[in-house]
């Protein structure tokens, strides 16, 4: 078992610093390299992973010590480096800017410690010579078990301006690895969620990346950030790569119990997954294309795990769900942008409508939510639930904790997780369906649809820590 796989944490002193320029261009870099490069994204994003994907031909993967817990992280990290040459995790926001009010939790400083993993920090020095080295002195020695082995500096303005922010930093002793010039901006359009998935874009995501690589491959010495990654050691804990077959990494219980007695649990008894005695997969279709790009690759190889065939569809352009289709998993995506040729794709509108009123087991998540509503900006959609959703241009974005108001193809009643929030629509509710979840915090309140054999709601949340919810999912798509 190979624990010490060579790995950088890329970090900025705050958002939009320049992180996913560097990191992705550092990637694919590598890559051209002949390196085989496991790419990483701290935290809850679906977007930057797709980059990700793009620059080093593997899957983007997430990192997020609030959602999965600090035990997964190291696990999660092992299992997606599994083969690999060098690991570049890109950082969220600021190096120490973690879930309010719970000090470093899920920061990157936080998964940069559990990993071990030495920090390179991207600056935007566009505006500040002399005092780009007193804002990285205070970035390394802020906490002296977060190793901040070099900067980059981007947005560098001249090469005037570069020799007095080399100097500066001389003298405070952090090594420059790289300098990105300021008139050389990559294409990287963004809107109401964050940068366009690479899924929408095309040749023009692909063309990003290869200038991304080409402006770090010139700027930055590639040999001594490599030097800097195989210098990391064995990742702390002695943990072993995370498995979707085996239940054995599931970390402690994510949130405290509240009550006496036994709390209720996502995971079904140990042993791992059960098979029909008949050897037969049912299908689960988990939904694809450019309007549900959202999604956690844990959770189709937990789906895989537990005896299910998992079959892609695109609810743009299949007209039918896959043939023998049990299930159908809807995770999150840009369906406000594909309304009108979601709404026109009535087939599959229909195919989806018809498995769900015959039982069969759905799970949505927001983007799949707003899928499954009766229409969305006033144009026609599944109409499994009896519900009206819209755009607003206030952004609902945190994560939350939740408990399962009743059992659901998901969760039994009173079983505990951690999701995410993160959307601009809200959705005005009719009669009929219970809630799915009831939120602790930061504001208590109900959230999200049960019905039957649906299960849809606003909150993402990571399976691999509680990978009972694939299982129980599998086990009624067999039964339902």
């Amino acid at each position: 078992m190979v624990t010490a796989v060579p790995r950088l944490v890329v970090a900025a002193p705050s958002s939009g610093s320049g992180k996913t320029t560097v990191a992705t261009g550092l990637m694919a870099a590598f890559a051209a390299r002949g390196l085989a490069v496991s790419p990483h994204k701290v935290g809850p994003d679906y977007i930057d992973p797709g980059y990700h994907a793009l620059a080093t031909g593997r899957v983007g993967r997430n990192l997020d010590a609030y959602l999965c817990g600090p035990e997964l992280v190291a696990p999660l990290f092992l299992h997606g480096a599994r083969g690999c040459d060098i690991a570049v995790v890109e950082g969220v926001m600021g190096l120490y800017d973690g879930v309010a009010g719970r000090g470093e939790l899920a920061s990157t400083a936080h998964v940069a410690k559990l990993l071990g993993a030495p920090v390179v920090l991207v600056v935007d020095a566009s505006s500040q010579s002399r005092s780009v080295a007193a804002l990285v002195h205070g970035f390394a020695s802020w906490d002296p078990e977060v190793r901040v082995g070099g900067v980059i500096l981007n947005k560098v303005g001249s090469s005037r301006h570069e020799v007095l922010l080399r100097e500066a930093l001389d003298a405070a002793g952090v090594p420059v690895l790289g300098v990105l010039r300021r008139a050389a901006p990559v294409e990287t359009p963004s809107r109401h969620l964050g940068l366009v998935p690479v899924a929408e874009r095309g040749a023009a995501a692909v063309e990003a990346v290869a200038r991304m690589a080409e402006l770090v491959a010139a700027g930055c010495d590639l040999a001594a950030l490599e030097r800097l990654a195989r210098g990391a050691g064995a990742v702390p804990g002695g943990f072993a790569p995370w498995t979707p077959a085996s239940p054995a990494h599931h970390p402690k219980p994510l949130v405290e119990k509240r009550d006496k007695g036994p709390e209720p649990s996502l995971e079904p008894p140990a042993g791992g997954p059960e098979r029909p005695a008949d050897g037969q997969k049912p299908v689960v279709a988990v939904a694809g294309g450019p309007a549900f790009t959202f999604s956690y690759a844990e959770h189709s190889e937990l789906l895989a795990a537990a005896g299910a065939e998992v079959v892609t569809f695109d609810p743009v352009r299949d007209e039918e769900l896959p043939e023998d289709t049990a299930g159908v998993v809807i995770g999150g995506g840009f369906p406000e942008v594909y309304a009108s040729e979601l709404s026109a794709n009535e087939a599959l509108r229909k195919a989806v409508a018809g498995l769900a009123s015959a039982g069969a087991p759905v799970a949505a998540e927001c983007a799949g939510l707003l899928y499954l509503c009766r229409e969305l900006d006033g144009l026609p959609m599944c109409g499994v639930l009896d519900a009206s959703a819209r755009m607003t241009e206030r952004l609902t974005l945190g994560y939350r904790d939740a408990v399962a108001v009743g059992d659901s193809v998901l969760a039994a009643a009173g079983a505990r997780t951690r999701g995410h929030e993160f959307h601009r629509t809200v959705v005005e509710p009719g009669a009929g369906a219970a809630p799915a979840w009831g939120l602790t915090s930061p504001v208590r309140r109900v959230e999200g649809f049960v019905q039957q054999g649906v299960h849809a709601s606003y909150l993402h949340t990571h399976w691999a820590a509680t990978p009972g919810v694939a299982r129980r999912f599998v086990e009624r798509c067999r039964t339902s």
